[in-house]
C-alpha cells in the first residue's frame, strides 16, 4: 500500500538481488542469516521497503493527529557499517519494555536508539538472544496490531 506521507514504502525490487550486491562479503552473508531467521521467527516472506530495508508482515497505523501509513511489521537493513534491526514496539508499555531491557543486556555489544537496534556484526552478539528479541517483537506488534 502506497502512502503519498511516508517516504519508504514496500517496493517490488527483489529481496535476494538487493543482499548479492552488498559489499563486503561478510555483510552479504549476514544478510543472508538475518533474512533466514526473520523468516523463520515471522513466518512472512521478505520484503523490499524503500532501497535497503528488508520487511516482513506490514501493518497499518493511525496516529491521534489523524495522519496515517503502512510499515513492515518487523525488519532489517544490512547497512555499510551495521546492521539496522528495527523494533516496532519494545516500549509500547512498561513489561515489553523491561522485558526488552533485560534481553539487550545479553545480546552482546549493540546500541540501541528509539526503535532502531544497531549491530556491528553479528559474531559480536548472542543470535539466540537475538531470536527471541524478534520474537518478542512480532508477538507484541501482533497484539497492538491483530493481522488482518
Amino acid at each position: 500500500m502506497a502512502d503519498a506521507g511516508n517516504k519508504t514504502v514496500a517496493t517490488k525490487a527483489d529481496v535476494n538481488a538487493f543482499i548479492a550486491g552488498l559489499e563486503p562479503e561478510q555483510r552479504r552473508e549476514e544478510a543472508l542469516l538475518l533474512l533466514a531467521l526473520y523468516e523463520r521467527v515471522t513466518g512472512e516472506p521478505a520484503k523490499m521497503w524503500g532501497p535497503s530495508i528488508i520487511g516482513f508482515g506490514e501493518y497499518n497505523y493511525t496516529y491521534e493527529s489523524g495522519r496515517s501509513g503502512s510499515w513492515c511489521r518487523s525488519g532489517f537493513s544490512p547497512r555499510k557499517g551495521k546492521h539496522s534491526i528495527y523494533l516496532m514496539c519494545g516500549y509500547s508499555d512498561e513489561t515489553a519494555a523491561a522485558h526488552q531491557s533485560a534481553l539487550l543486556e545479553q545480546l552482546g555489544k549493540h546500541k540501541l536508539e528509539k526503535s532502531c537496534l544497531y549491530v556491528n556484526r553479528l559474531d559480536q552478539i548472542d543470535m539466540d538472544v537475538l531470536t527471541e528479541i524478534i520474537a518478542n517483537n512480532i508477538a507484541e506488534m501482533n497484539r497492538l496490531y491483530p493481522p488482518a
